[in-house]
This record gives C-alpha cells, sequence and structure tokens, in this order.
C-alpha cells in the first residue's frame, strides 16, 4: 500500500539521481529557479543564456502603478 506511493518517487530517483536530487535540496531550500544566482548557474550549467528578466520593463512606455477606473 504505502510502497506503492512511493514507486513513483522511488524511480525518478533511479532514473535521474543527480537532477532529483537537485530539485529536492532547491525545494527543501525554498530556492526560486529566476532569482539572479539560481538562474545565471543554470544557465552555465545547461549552456544556454538566461532569459531577460521583465520585472525591469516599463509597460505602454509608462513605468511606476498604473491607475485604472472600475464603473
Amino acid at each position: 500500500m504505502f510502497f506503492d506511493e512511493l514507486m513513483p518517487i522511488l524511480r525518478e530517483l533511479s532514473q535521474q539521481p543527480l537532477a532529483f536530487m537537485g530539485g529536492f535540496v532547491s525545494g527543501v531550500l525554498r530556492l526560486d529557479l529566476n532569482d539572479d544566482p539560481v538562474r545565471s548557474w543554470l544557465g552555465q550549467q545547461t549552456g544556454t543564456s538566461p532569459a531577460s528578466s521583465t520585472t525591469n520593463e516599463s509597460h505602454n512606455g509608462k513605468s511606476g502603478p498604473q491607475s485604472i477606473s472600475i464603473d
């Protein structure tokens, strides 16, 4: 019973142990993969450049909070 519920986890652990443990540790430490140190490190490991952050881009040519009106 309990062993049947653990089978998918054990299967992933046996197929890709390094990736599984990396995901497990990042979950335990509550690391956000979009934060700069982790994102740049992942980019170096995979050989790809990290995507640019959209938080610094302006919206419709305006920066700062936007006001809306609700009728």
